[in-house]
């Protein structure tokens, strides 16, 4: 005798069949048919919802990047980086970040800005390009974007009056702000130019020494020195308060005048985990140089002395800005064209090793911000990177 019980047993799963002994087994093998395709044309309808439940998902199951909690920002105290001082005196860059905080720092050149943003002490930097190559070629491409331009010209070669050529410079003691910072690659790859020989420990036909900007105007007044290679507001403060003279303006030795001189850059690693943050920090950047190219002059001359009392220490005379202003442009392209020459200058120079710089830039973030879709405006990278 066998039997049937509808009610699951002790231990039996919900939704199973219960096999008694002496049951036949043909009605159990259709009645095990049909509970299977029954089970797996639920199983299938279940998958079914499931992918048409994940796909419908998908646009939003990535997480939005999440924008930094602060932003460690450098920059320099000279009028070659006006947009820095613009942009974190006036609160344009901060008010761009929104919730992230905002810290920055100053610097004398731009070795050390790369050591500290390499170190993490710095996100971003304002900073001459031949640091900002070096770091590249030395990371294998890995270090740093350059995300814009700031400022073109402003770089001078300021020598003692009785210095009137290339040929009176034999045996001399220049200056330059940093041994491979931009003004000190520039120097270097001229003078090897016009036939000397330089060493970076200082030798060398020419003796250049690196010399942070301060000390450079007071060892000039002492007659310690017999020129400099600087950025402004130095080489006019040392033609309009020591007494220099202009050998060379290195405008002279480019293409239509254009050089640049300042750029701004990122910690790729923290670009990749915040580029709602970098965005945001070149909203304010644009802003920064907006201003000062709409600002009039006086009012431009005002609001940079006092961020250059702030992060400097000292305001300036008027004269000396006046004249700094002239000989620079601000603008955010950073003219990626330049950069095979200025990479060969610090080859020259030997401050830099021969490598390919493609990659260098990554100016999709800039011209988001400008909005080169809707105006057609884009600024190139010349191939040397995305933009």
């Amino acid at each position: 005798m066998s039997s049937r019980s509808n009610n699951p047993t002790p231990g039996q799963v919900p939704g199973t069949i219960r096999i008694v002994a002496g049951e036949s087994s043909k009605p159990r093998r259709k009645r095990m048919l049909e509970i299977c395709l029954a089970v797996g044309l639920v199983l299938l309808i279940g998958a079914g919802a499931a992918v048409a439940s994940t796909v419908s998902r998908t646009p939003d199951a990535a997480p939005a990047p999440t924008p930094a909690v602060e932003l460690k920002l450098g920059y320099f105290g000279n009028i070659t980086h006006a947009p820095a001082l613009i942009g974190t005196s006036q609160g344009l860059i901060a008010k761009s970040l929104g919730d992230t905080r905002l810290s920055t720092q100053v610097f004398n050149a731009g070795p050390a800005a790369i050591e500290a943003l390499n170190a993490g002490a710095l996100d971003a930097t304002y900073i001459g390009p031949n640091p900002a190559i070096n770091s590249y070629v030395k990371s294998n491409g890995e270090s740093v974007s350059i995300i814009a331009g700031a400022a073109s010209g402003g770089a001078q070669l300021v020598v003692k009056p009785e210095i009137t050529s290339a040929a009176d410079l034999a045996g001399k003691k220049l200056a330059t702000p940093q041994l491979g910072g931009t003004q000190d690659v520039a120097l270097r790859a001229w003078l090897g130019a016009q036939g000397y020989q330089t060493n970076t420990d200082g030798s060398g036909d020419v003796a250049i020494n690196p010399t942070e900007n301060a000390q450079t105007l007071k060892l000039f007044q002492d007659g310690k020195l017999d020129g400099a290679w600087l950025p402004e507001p130095w080489a006019s403060r040392l033609v309009l308060q020591a007494g220099a003279k202009v050998l060379v303006d290195e405008k002279d030795l480019w293409e239509k005048g254009e050089f640049i001189t300042t750029v701004l850059i990122v910690n790729k690693n923290f670009a990749a985990a915040h580029p709602d943050t970098v965005q945001a920090l070149l909203k304010g950047h644009v802003e920064s140089v907006d201003w000062l190219n709409a600002a009039p002059a006086d009012e431009k001359a005002t609001v940079l002395n006092a961020a250059l009392k702030d992060s400097a220490g000292a305001a300036l005379p008027a004269d000396v800005i006046d004249r700094s202003l002239k000989n620079i442009v601000y603008t955010v392209d950073p003219l990626a064209g330049t950069y095979q020459k200025l990479l060969q200058d610090g080859v020259d120079a030997g401050t830099t090793k021969q490598a390919g710089i493609n990659g260098i830039f990554d100016l999709t973030a800039l011209n988001s911000v400008l909005g080169a879709g809707a105006t057609g405006t884009t600024i190139s990278a010349q191939g040397l990177g995305t933009d």
